[in-house]
């Protein structure tokens, strides 16, 4: 009686081991054509810049891939950034741009983001603003 629950066992055991392999399946090939978007920087310092100065910064970009390239989205991380891009596809070797505006009346320092959303194979892509706003001087009245 003994072997008959070993056996039985052994024998539950053996095929849930084989039931609980994953089926095997081909990996997808890469596109070797698909677009990649190539940014000729990810991070841009202000610097320490005055109060309500320019807070303006482009970002330019080129499609490496061989197939056309198309920025579906770009997302800031807060409102006080605000970016707008290149909305026409980008064919091979040719460049965009994303504009990104910092509202630099907020005193202090920062660390922005703007997402980049596409149909790149390196999709999304961080792009990084810094610096630190220091309150505009004073005028004195005579």
């Amino acid at each position: 009686m003994r072997k008959i629950i070993a056996v039985t066992m052994i024998l539950v055991a053996g095929l849930l081991a084989v039931n609980a392999q994953e089926p095997t399946t081909p990996e997808a090939k890469p596109n070797k054509n698909a677009p990649v978007i190539t940014f000729t920087e990810l991070v841009h310092d202000y610097g320490t810049i005055k109060q309500g100065s320019d807070g303006n910064f482009d970002f330019q970009f080129k499609n490496s891939g061989k197939d056309p390239l198309i920025v579906n989205n770009v997302k800031s991380s807060c409102g006080c950034t605000v970016a707008e891009y290149t909305k026409d596809p980008v064919a091979k070797n040719k460049t965009g741009v994303v504009k990104v505006r910092y509202n630099t009346n907020n005193i202090g320092s920062f660390v922005k983001t703007v997402t980049i959303y596409s149909n790149a194979t390196n999709n999304p892509v961080v792009l990084t603003i810094k610096g630190t706003v220091e309150q505009a001087a004073q005028q004195q009245a005579n």
